[in-house]
């Protein structure tokens, strides 16, 4: 059953100085706390003790600590780990951690399942159940540091931090805005704002909103350059158009070549993947300071779409980067154990029925699309 009690990590650790105030406790305790939670980890308030007595014991009484359990982790052959994450009231949610040579980047979720409905990703085929509470992403990032020290092998930490897990990160902006503010705040997980990014299926007036409370990165899901496809990928489409879409990315202030928008684009054979689709992206972007990362497309049984064959993708890339725009090769990290872009969805290992067709992780790019003015890379922002 779920614990009536609030949950400290619902609270900024701004916010929780303000909180803890109305207790009558100074602003230093609630920093020696978020300390021990953030910091060190530790979760259980009568092991804070730095705290007097009385005070560990009533905030062991009165407040939680933990939202998530982690039900159970799988390891790809590509050292990608997702893991599966359940909530006080019993749903399922996952977060995925891809480790690279300079950098493991941890990608949560904002939502149980997402009602946008994106006719090629997993994850709106489950439909939406809720949001998920401020603690309940904040967690995410103290259940797989746990997974991540586990593991084995080389000591790493999470660097990065993307919000591209299973849900519309601005469908429940003031969750994910509370959650940044930990991810961010010294006395949190002290973050840079350049190692937060947050994407969107482009829900246009909250977009200016997100960037005005916290400082990160943007990451817009495109996956057209027509209205009539990007209407069936991403239904949203029909409320926000392309035109509008970009016409609001214009406007954002503080855009530059150093403070991009970055621009998810999913390569679906014989849909979205021919050269003059490029050059109509190209066209699009034309003077918005903006990244683009294609990612062919992650098989998974709930989608009709298929991933295009290698020398399409090199023609995509190359005709892009002909015509100006930064763009980066996004390989598939993850796709044997369901953790690649647009596979989260909570099944059952035994219950995959998808196709697979990962790019080998040694593949080097020099073979695939680096040219004077786009580049190839695995990376998320």
């Amino acid at each position: 059953m779920s614990d009536p009690r609030p949950n400290l990590k619902d609270f900024s650790p701004g916010a929780l100085r303000e909180r803890l105030a109305r207790d009558g406790l100074p602003a230093y305790r609630a920093d020696q706390v978020a300390g021990w939670l953030y910091g060190r980890g530790v979760e259980d308030p009568r092991a804070m003790t730095d705290l007097d007595r009385g005070l560990r014991e009533r905030l062991a009484e009165e407040w939680t600590t933990r939202a998530l359990e982690v039900v159970s982790v799988e390891r790809s052959t590509d050292g990608t780990t997702k893991a599966a994450l359940r909530t006080g009231d019993g749903a399922v949610l996952e977060a995925v951690l891809i480790p690279e040579e300079e950098r493991t980047t941890l990608c949560v979720s904002t939502q149980v399942g997402c009602p946008l409905a994106c006719s090629f990703c997993a994850t709106g085929a489950l439909g939406f159940t809720r949001n998920l509470s401020t603690a309940e992403i904040v967690d995410q990032v103290c259940r797989m540091r746990e997974v991540l020290a586990g593991s084995g092998g080389a000591v790493r930490d999470v660097t990065n931090v993307v919000y591209m897990g299973m849900g519309e990160p601005l469908l429940n902006l003031p969750a994910v805005v509370e959650s940044v503010r930990t991810l961010q705040h010294p006395k949190g997980f002290g973050f840079a704002p350049r190692r937060v990014t947050v994407s969107t299926a482009g829900l246009v007036p909250k977009i200016p909103v997100l960037l005005e409370q916290v400082p990160v990165n943007l990451a817009v899901s495109l996956h057209a350059t027509t209205d009539a496809v990007r209407d069936e990928l991403v239904p949203l489409n029909a409320r926000f158009p392309l035109a509008v879409l970009l016409d609001a990315l214009r406007e954002l202030p503080g855009l530059s070549r150093r403070r991009p928008v970055f621009f998810e684009y999913t390569l679906l054979a014989g849909v979205n993947d021919s050269v003059a689709d490029a050059r109509r992206l190209a066209k699009l972007l034309h003077g918005l300071p903006s990244k683009v990362n294609v990612i062919p497309m992650n098989p998974h049984p709930d989608a009709a779409y298929a991933p295009p064959a290698d020398e399409v993708v090199d023609r995509f890339l190359g005709a892009l980067a002909r015509h100006g725009v930064t763009v980066t090769l996004r390989r598939s990290r993850g796709a044997d154990i369901d953790a690649a872009c647009g596979q989260l969805a909570a099944r059952e290992p035994g219950s995959r029925r998808a196709a697979h067709r990962p790019k080998s992780p040694e593949q080097p790019c020099s073979t695939r699309s680096a040219t004077s003015t786009g580049s190839c890379a695995s990376s998320r922002p």
